[in-house]
């Protein structure tokens, strides 16, 4: 009996576990990847890296499905994201791209909420005039904008 040649082997998907800390599964066929990832969507959000026609259907039913740059149109068609170079390392990126990002509007939203609350207080007891209201809020608009502009300058720390 002839050994299945699997296309998504153990050793490349358990180096990208461990770089993201997660736990890989791999040398799946199709129809086991679906009912894999159905298994696991029952304990949390699963994320499937694919590129090929195969996996097309793994991307769709996973929480986020993520294609390699040079995946098949139908899996770049049907992924969440979609990386621009042809290399697993890109997967890690965008995790931490994705957190990076997530940070910076938990911040934006507690600076913009923060100073709403701070002159929503000071103009109610007179301390301030609703002028200085409303010009604090301009001024939250811009220093949230300041704040998300930062992550054009964001890089993958390198481990």
């Amino acid at each position: 009996m002839r050994r299945q040649r699997f296309d998504d082997p153990w050793r490349t998907a358990d180096a990208i576990g461990k770089t993201l800390g997660l736990r890989p599964v791999s040398e799946l066929l199709p129809d086991a990847k679906l009912a894999a990832i159905a298994a696991l969507r029952v304990q949390g959000p699963v994320a499937m890296v694919g590129d090929g026609i195969n996996d097309a259907p793994a991307l769709a039913a996973s929480s986020v499905g993520i294609a390699m740059g040079g995946s098949t149109d139908v899996a770049l068609e049907t992924a969440d994201a979609a990386l621009m170079r042809n290399e697993v390392s890109g997967v890690a990126e965008l995790v931490a791209g994705s957190k990076a990002t997530l940070m910076n509007i938990r911040q934006n939203i507690a600076l913009a909420l923060g100073l709403k609350a701070i002159f929503l207080c000071t103009t109610l007891l007179g301390v301030t005039t609703p002028m200085v209201a409303i010009l604090a809020d301009t001024g939250a608009t811009v220093l949230v904008t300041a704040n998300a502009l930062r992550l054009l300058r964001w890089k993958v720390r390198r481990r």
